[in-house]
């Protein structure tokens, strides 16, 4: 979405047409019309303008076109598109067109989103928990725009504000609104497989005032809409106070997305080691775009295996990732897990190598439209960082590219076991 001072700069009737695609379409050729009265720009997930930029790198000749001759696209047949776009394209602009067209034909598209409008002041969306790993992309594209995170909200209700939004994304922490329903928060273990942990303890549910900074949380909550006592899956870590409220930091979901043996790789624990891995990628002019994950048990060992779509900064580029360097970012994920999986690799041998598979560009995209036709909401959706499902992974699996191995073993020494991670 695109703002005007509090304002969309789409009609209405765009934003909520129901075709996605021409919805989207649209709303980016306001934006582009409209390029000088954009004071922010945004949508729900970070993954979500990603998918954004996308588009208009795809589609970006299109709408020079669009501008430069004054019609719309034929393919735009929505009436809710049609009517709302034509209060902005009412005559040719080749002037507008061509400055479009010199920004996004230029061998990078580092800074587009700052050079195509200038006068935005951020880019609001969610930039929190397994969001985080967009982060990098977004900091590409925005050419030094502020990343705010505005509020934590859920399909339940709406929970939290973060009251400084032009904070560094690391330090993002949410308040508690008290009077958006009744909460009440799950104590979470910070490391299930700890020696001594009792799985068949109670866990401690605490008030709102009665958390302790630190500490993890799930929430669970009792809204004016009827749900009662009802867990959200969340994690959050307290971080302060403001007055009698506390601030939260979204750290992911509680939810284990890889196990073999005796191994729990957590979601945050995933995101943490791929965040070290693809660091290795940044000399060789490549980012990370998106990834996700599944266990693989047709063989013995069992091993994990993790999807990658790589992009080039530069324009146009071919997609050839070293394998040295694909090597390393296998060893690297493996070292930044936790004792008990490098255990199973290096001393119990239950677990194999671990394996990158490089997918092809827009495999993503093709794993989202599964998921969208089994009854997923586009404006909600979030690539898992697992997937289960066979149909899904089989996506996956026919726009692999490449694949590479962890030629090393991770470390691991007995200690470990009985120290925190």
């Amino acid at each position: 979405m695109m703002y005007r001072d509090r304002l969309h700069i789409s009609p209405h009737v765009i934003t909520t047409c129901a075709d996605t695609t021409q919805s989207m379409y649209c709303q980016l050729l306001c934006g582009l019309l409209e390029r000088d009265n954009v004071a922010r720009l945004g949508a729900p997930f970070a993954s979500s303008f990603l998918k954004v930029i996308k588009f208009l790198e795809d589609h970006w000749p299109e709408f020079c076109s669009n501008i430069r001759t004054g019609h719309l696209s034929d393919w735009i047949t929505d009436p809710q598109c049609v009517s709302g776009i034509g209060k902005f394209l009412t005559a040719p602009d080749p002037e507008l067109a061509s400055l479009i067209e010199q920004e996004c034909s230029q061998t990078s598209w580092e800074a587009i989103v700052r050079r195509l409008w200038p006068k935005a002041k951020c880019i609001e969306t969610i930039i929190t928990g397994t969001m985080a790993q967009y982060i990098p992309l977004l900091e590409f594209y925005s050419g030094g725009l502020p990343l705010t995170s505005s509020f934590y909200g859920s399909s339940e209700c709406f929970m939290g504000v973060n009251f400084n939004p032009l904070c560094k994304p690391c330090d993002v922490s949410y308040t508690i609104i008290s009077c958006m329903g009744y909460f009440e928060f799950l104590e979470v273990e910070k490391d299930h497989q700890e020696a001594g942990h009792d799985p068949t303890a109670k866990p401690v549910v605490v008030d709102l005032v009665d958390v302790k900074i630190g500490h993890d949380y799930e929430p669970v909550v009792t809204t004016f809409s009827g749900l009662y006592r009802y867990r959200v899956g969340d994690i959050l870590r307290a971080t302060g106070f403001y007055n009698n409220a506390p601030h939260f930091r979204f750290v992911g979901r509680q939810k284990v997305v890889l196990s073999i043996d005796m191994d729990k790789t957590y979601e945050e624990d995933l995101l943490k080691a791929v965040t070290n891995a693809k660091r290795l990628l940044e000399p060789h002019d490549l980012m990370l775009m998106d990834f996700t994950s599944r266990v693989d048990s047709s063989s013995f060992p069992g091993h994990y295996v993790l999807y990658w779509e790589l992009g080039s900064k530069v324009k146009d580029s071919k997609l050839e990732p070293n394998s040295d360097v694909m090597e390393e970012c296998c060893f690297t994920v493996e070292e930044s897990l936790d004792a008990v999986y490098r255990k199973g690799r290096k001393n119990d041998k239950n677990i194999g190598p671990l394996e990158i598979k490089v997918v092809k560009p827009g495999a993503f995209d093709k794993l989202m439209n599964f998921f969208l036709s089994r009854g997923s909401s586009v404006s909600q959706y979030k690539t898992p960082r697992s997937v289960t499902i066979e149909e899904a992974w089989k996506i996956l699996e026919a726009n692999v590219e490449s694949e590479f191995f962890s030629r090393k073993i991770p470390s691991w020494e007995l200690h470990e076991l009985h120290s925190g991670r």
